[in-house]
């Protein structure tokens, strides 16, 4: 099992995309969690019931941009939302997982997780790969791709993990400053590496 963590704008997505190209079996942590508190979903009732209907859509969902302001303005909310979540996200992707071998996959399975180390996932892990970046190259990414400000992208960067808290943790750091092409030759490298030592 490989996690893939990185801050925001790091192109840790971008590395887990690549992966899945190069025939990385995959998961997407975030689609996990997306799921997790749909209705139905095993978080719903206790996501609902923590902070009240005024979270909710029309059609009944949880709108993450009115849940967005409550739980990133207050750390003691962003708690609560992440010990409801965390725990059943993680359940989720041992099940999703276990599928998987259990359909006879025997390759490394990669998990794309910007909040590996917050949620303490590492025990799920073989192996912990940290994509970074330049602080510039951050603010020009997010700017460029999401249209925010750069007030609004050195906020989030301030609410997350520094990469040396991660780096704590990670078996690989890839640094992603340069161009695709570059990045993509890095991938190749280290996933060929990854299933060596997968096979002995």
């Amino acid at each position: 099992m490989i996690g893939i963590t990185g801050g925001i704008g790091s192109g840790k997505s971008t590395v887990a995309r690549i992966l899945a190209e190069l025939g990385a079996p995959s998961l997407d942590a975030d689609k996990v969690g997306h799921s997790i508190y749909a209705p139905g979903g095993p978080a719903y009732d206790d996501v609902v019931a923590a902070f009240g209907n005024q979270i909710l859509a029309p059609d009944g969902t949880v709108d993450r941009r009115k849940l967005g302001p409550i739980v990133f303005g207050d750390p003691a909310q962003l708690k609560k939302l992440n010990s409801i979540v965390h725990p059943k996200m993680l359940a989720r992707m041992h099940e999703m997982v276990a599928e998987m071998r259990a359909g006879g996959e025997t390759r490394p399975i990669v998990i794309e997780a910007a909040i590996l180390v917050e949620a303490n996932w590492m025990p799920l892990f073989d192996e912990i790969w940290l994509v970074t970046a330049s602080h510039q190259r951050v603010i020009e990414r997010v700017a460029r791709d999401r249209g925010m400000k750069p007030i609004e992208i050195e906020a989030r960067i301030r609410a997350q993990l520094s990469d040396e808290q991660r780096a704590r943790h990670a078996s690989l750091t890839i640094r992603n400053d340069g161009t695709i092409e570059e990045l993509r030759a890095k991938i190749e490298r280290e996933w060929t590496g990854a299933l060596d030592r997968n096979r002995r």
